[in-house]
């Protein structure tokens, strides 16, 4: 008998916008071709609470200090992985303030760069669809 594979996961992200612009971090992955693009956050460990998970994966992707602020709202998409797992991302998504800290890139993560981009590059950036989704519900777009 086959055992099916399947996992959920929750995670928190940010949303960090200073004027135009907003902070977005690249997938590490060679395999994404063109690079793909997505909100600072992560997992949560185990007894940590989704303010906790974001403002620590937040630092570790960015090197930046952030307080959570305002909800924007909760996504959930269900995706095969290479190794043929499915896995459920239960996604909750914050407006973010930096309080301190200076934009560096992770060096041994998920993501291996960080940086800002204007609404105009937004239009053009491949960026995963959860991301797309949070900044419209900061844009109301």
């Amino acid at each position: 008998m086959s055992q099916r594979r399947e996992q959920t996961t929750v995670r928190a992200y940010g949303v960090l916008v200073e004027g135009d612009r907003v902070l977005l971090v690249r997938s590490s992955n060679p395999e994404h071709q063109p690079a793909l693009w997505w909100l600072p956050g992560g997992g949560l460990l185990f007894g940590e609470t989704p303010e906790e998970a974001l403002v620590r994966e937040f630092e570790e992707e960015t090197g930046l200090l952030v307080d959570a602020g305002a909800l924007l709202g909760v996504t959930s998409d269900v995706r095969r992985r290479s190794n043929g797992e499915r896995l459920h991302t239960v996604r909750i998504h914050y407006r973010v303030d930096q309080r301190g800290g200076a934009l560096r890139h992770e060096t041994s993560g998920t993501t291996d760069h960080a940086r800002w981009f204007d609404s105009v590059e937004l239009i053009g950036a491949n960026l995963a669809p959860y991301a797309r989704t949070a900044l419209s519900l900061v844009s109301g777009k």
